[in-house]
């Protein structure tokens, strides 16, 4: 009996937050961290999926539509159902997930088990594999259709498109692709802080920046923030338009040159960047918490050079740029020195660029 097995990582976005859904930029790398899935085709007319994290298993019937599965099963239902839409028929078998990507962390636990689901269930089909930007963009839209959560496509772009010891630079109005090295060698780690208190998608608040942003270019009279004068945003009459689409339109600037200061090893101007970009975030776009706040501020007081808030918001985790003896202070240090009876103990680890997507 044929088993497929699949790999696909999580991921942490460098700079460029809530730019994906305005046609901007961004600049992620996939994780080593990521989700397995390991799938035994059996000619029945369902998918039965267990997890490793989950005590309950998850029976897909093939012709699933959107509210038939729940839970965490949803996003293999949505993967399921969105090849079916795509005319791609995969067969009923099972499938087996094991993943150690934090869940509610912002390292895009929900995009690495559609990613490795997607790309085992096309190899089990008849028919050649979509390629890579076209597995993105379906298992975008299984998120966005099934399971609910109205994200952009940065997340599986990273997971499926980024290779090892390099950032993706992503344009999202063209889809280009373009890799920044981005190898810290000795001198520099990377650190993410997951502050364990778990942000989620499906909240009004994401669907509700979006919102905003698409009134803030219609306001402008532009397809999308993407299109915007640097100064733009002083037009909008609406004080919560502009603030929002100030983030916007400087964080596309701040990406592009945090991809020029990679190139040319200027850490120190990197890490400018993304605490500025963290300002921005927490100031303008109103997507950071206290305990995200007091972790970035205290991740700087301990030495890093750049520390910001990674992923949708609201939660999540912290991604700080320190030399490795700052490193060191960090990661012994940090946890005990922000948890409060408010807050929970936060874990560091440091993370390093990882391989995109694969076959096993």
């Amino acid at each position: 009996m044929t088993v497929i097995g699949a790999f696909a990582p999580g991921r942490v976005n460098l700079i460029g937050e809530h730019t994906d859904y305005n046609l901007g930029f961004a600049l992620p790398i996939a994780l080593e961290l990521g989700t397995t899935v390991m799938f035994t085709p059996d000619g029945s007319a369902a998918i039965t999926a267990v997890s490793d994290s989950e005590t309950a298993s998850s029976v897909i019937p093939l012709t699933t539509a959107p509210g038939g599965v729940t839970g965490w099963g949803a996003y293999v239902a949505g993967c399921v159902w969105v090849l079916g839409e795509g005319g791609i028929a995969v067969p009923g078998g099972r499938l087996e997930v094991s993943s150690d990507v934090p869940v509610g962390a912002g390292l895009s636990s929900s995009a690495a088990l559609e990613c490795a689901v997607l790309l085992a269930l096309t190899s089990a089909a008849d028919g050649p594999v979509p390629d890579r930007i076209a597995l993105a963009k379906l298992a975008q839209r299984a998120e966005n259709h099934y399971v609910g959560a109205p994200t952009g496509l940065l997340d599986q772009l990273a997971s499926l498109c980024a290779e090892p010891d390099a950032a993706l630079l992503v344009d999202f109005q063209s889809l280009d692709l373009t890799t920044v090295p981005a190898d810290f060698g000795d001198c520099y780690r990377l650190l993410v802080i997951d502050s364990r208190a778990p942000h989620r998608h499906a909240d009004g608040e994401y669907a509700a920046r979006r919102s905003v942003c698409a009134a803030a270019a219609a306001e402008l009279g532009l397809d999308s923030l993407r299109d915007a004068a640097p100064d733009d945003w002083r037009r909008l009459v609406d004080p919560v338009q502009a603030a929002r689409a100030r983030h916007v339109i400087t964080e596309n600037a701040r990406v592009v040159d945090a991809a020029d200061a990679l190139r040319a090893s200027d850490y120190a101007r990197f890490g400018a960047l993304m605490n500025a970009s963290h300002i921005s975030m927490r100031d303008d776009f109103a997507i950071t918490t206290d305990q995200i706040d007091l972790i970035a501020c205290t991740a700087a007081a301990m030495g890093a050079i750049g520390a910001r808030m990674t992923g949708g918001g609201f939660g999540g985790s912290v991604i700080a740029l320190a030399s490795a003896e700052a490193a060191e202070r960090i990661i012994a240090d940090l946890p005990t020195a922000v948890v409060d009876a408010r807050f929970n103990e936060p874990t560091v680890r440091a993370v390093r660029p990882g391989a995109g997507a694969h076959l096993l």
